[in-house]
């Protein structure tokens, strides 16, 4: 049994949401420069390289990517040889997140209660899902995630009668009527099966996988939505062009007999998140 401190994971964590709120991941940066250089449309690209100094200001100055620096999203795996000490591993996370919004100056966003509207003053409480898994470490992905794209967010209870093709249109559908609110270019997570609320952990989770790779089993799926949404002519800031996503991102769970859950959690060209195993 390895022992690890709960302020060892409280420092994790604050550490990891400054971290994605200064920095955009390299594999994010890079289709985004990819995609500015080759953007047709005269404002599409004028844009596009708009986005690339933006992150590259965030990045040099150590300031926010974006002014909404989100609600923040923890996955952790925990390994069942782990002890925590010293205090709730719940606790430690969202003590981390109020120790990273307050010494990172970043937006404080999230109110006590859906309907009286109070911010709580420090971003927290964190949204964490953990699982428990083999091995004596902890895998921490931190999330912060803004609510312009959050709020296009759709999910949909297919009859399992339903072909691929209708599931292409539903995430097209979706990112359609979203136009530019969500601020394009998108990388689109996509959760399959499981339950009406599994659906949308794994459409999350999803956006968290390097763009460029590819759920093997669901490839040709992932190629078909990618490149049907880029047909939308949504582009840049909802203002036309070729680049409406940037990647388009599957995972899938086994799911009952009568149904087909299909989630499309939507993330803005600041798609943020960042990584540690303590």
């Amino acid at each position: 049994m390895r022992e690890i401190r709960a302020e060892v994971v409280r420092d994790a964590v604050e550490e990891l949401f400054i971290q994605a709120n200064l920095k955009l991941p390299p594999d994010v940066y890079a289709r985004l420069c990819a995609c500015a250089a080759s953007e047709q449309g005269t404002l599409a690209s004028g844009i596009l390289h708009k986005l690339v100094e933006n992150a590259d200001i965030a990045r040099t100055d150590d300031i926010p990517i974006c002014q909404d620096t989100g609600m923040a999203f923890v996955f952790a795996d925990v390994g069942q040889d782990v002890h925590i000490t010293g205090g709730l591993f719940e606790d430690a996370v969202n003590a981390g997140v109020a120790a990273a919004y307050e010494k990172g100056y970043l937006r404080k966003s999230v109110v006590a209660c859906p309907l009286e509207r109070t911010n709580t003053g420090d971003n927290t409480p964190a949204v964490l899902y953990t699982r428990l898994c083999a091995g004596d470490r902890i895998r921490l992905l931190a999330m912060p995630k803004g609510f312009g794209s959050e709020n296009m967010s759709r999910i949909k209870m297919f009859n399992p009668t339903a072909q691929v093709e209708e599931i292409v249109e539903f995430v097209y559908d979706t990112v359609y009527q979203a136009g530019g609110n969500p601020c394009p270019p998108l990388v689109i997570g996509v959760g399959l099966g499981g339950s009406f609320d599994y659906a949308a952990v794994l459409a999350k989770k999803a956006l968290a996988r390097e763009v460029g790779v590819h759920n093997e089993r669901y490839r040709e799926l992932e190629e078909r939505i990618l490149r049907r949404v880029n047909e939308s002519g949504v582009g840049p800031s909802g203002l036309g062009g070729d680049t409406t996503a940037l990647w388009a991102a599957v995972e899938a769970y086994p799911t009952h007999i009568a149904g087909l859950p299909v989630a499309v959690n939507i993330s803005c060209h600041a798609t943020r998140h960042a990584e540690k195993i303590i």
